[in-house]
């Protein structure tokens, strides 16, 4: 139940007929893990704590340097060297005492990512590299986890929503993130952020859509971006939308399906 004070605190929420009191007590049993406590992690762990999303699991293994203030707004100059794990859950005792933290101060990793994604309701992943995402997404899968996953750019960005485990209207299977991007870019042929940096205020933005499209799969309000990828140019302040279906040739729910092993072992 919401106690008086949760009441208040979410109001704005509780009058919306779309969320109401039911959609509120959802948010606070739901919980969710953040894969990531950097530029995208950021706002959506802001604004999920915020919303009172109940439990919140952050996974992280690297530390708060002074480059990463110019984006990563969960995190401040008195934190330098803290885990960014710690630095993000002391944010959220300040914005929401309501909401309990688990921090995985690790790398997922082929022998935890199942244990760790296993444990909660819905993932959202705002790493920065293809492998990691490679791994989230297949992870997901095998644990029925829904996903939200966005990628960044030095001024654009991309978010969608997974649910391959499950099935369309037409009864055919969603499709994988392996659907939408079958191979992984080899190694050293994008440039990693360090090497050719963001707009800072970017990953807000689109961090900002990934909590949104996490409170509407939690409470099932609105249209999900399930088989559709939302793409956003912050130069032009342009979006577009372009759908995408599951592909046969995909090796989780296409024609071929792997175990998880067989997975890890192409990896």
């Amino acid at each position: 139940m919401l106690s008086p004070a949760e009441l208040e605190r979410y109001a704005r929420h509780i009058v919306m007929r779309e969320i109401g009191g039911g959609g509120q007590q959802k948010l606070k049993n739901a919980r969710v893990l953040v894969v990531g406590a950097g530029g995208l992690g950021a706002p959506v762990l802001q604004y999920l704590a915020a919303a009172g999303i109940g439990t919140l699991g952050i996974v992280d293994d690297d530390t708060v340097s002074l480059s990463n203030l110019q984006r990563q707004v969960i995190h401040d100059t008195t934190q330098l060297g803290e885990p960014k794990v710690a630095s993000a859950a002391e944010a959220i005792a300040r914005l929401n005492p309501n909401v309990k933290v688990i921090p995985h101060p690790v790398r997922l990793a082929g022998h935890n990512a199942i244990s760790v994604i296993s444990d909660y309701d819905l993932v959202i992943d705002g790493t920065d590299n293809f492998n990691t995402r490679y791994l989230v997404s297949d992870a997901c899968f095998f644990t029925k986890k829904p996903l939200v996953t966005a990628a960044i750019g030095q001024f654009d960005g991309s978010i969608t929503t997974l649910r391959p485990f499950e099935t369309g209207p037409d009864g055919t299977p969603n499709p994988t993130y392996r659907c939408l991007f079958p191979q992984k870019p080899r190694e050293g042929l994008l440039p990693t952020c360090e090497e050719a940096g963001v707009l800072g205020a970017l990953p807000g933005i689109i961090g900002a859509m990934q909590a949104m499209e996490a409170i509407k799969e939690l409470t099932g309000t609105g249209e999900g971006l399930v088989g559709r990828l939302m793409m956003f140019d912050a130069r032009s302040f342009r979006m577009e939308t372009i759908r995408y279906r599951q592909s046969p040739k995909n090796p989780l729910n296409g024609d071929n399906p792997k175990n998880w092993a067989e997975m890890l072992e192409e990896a």
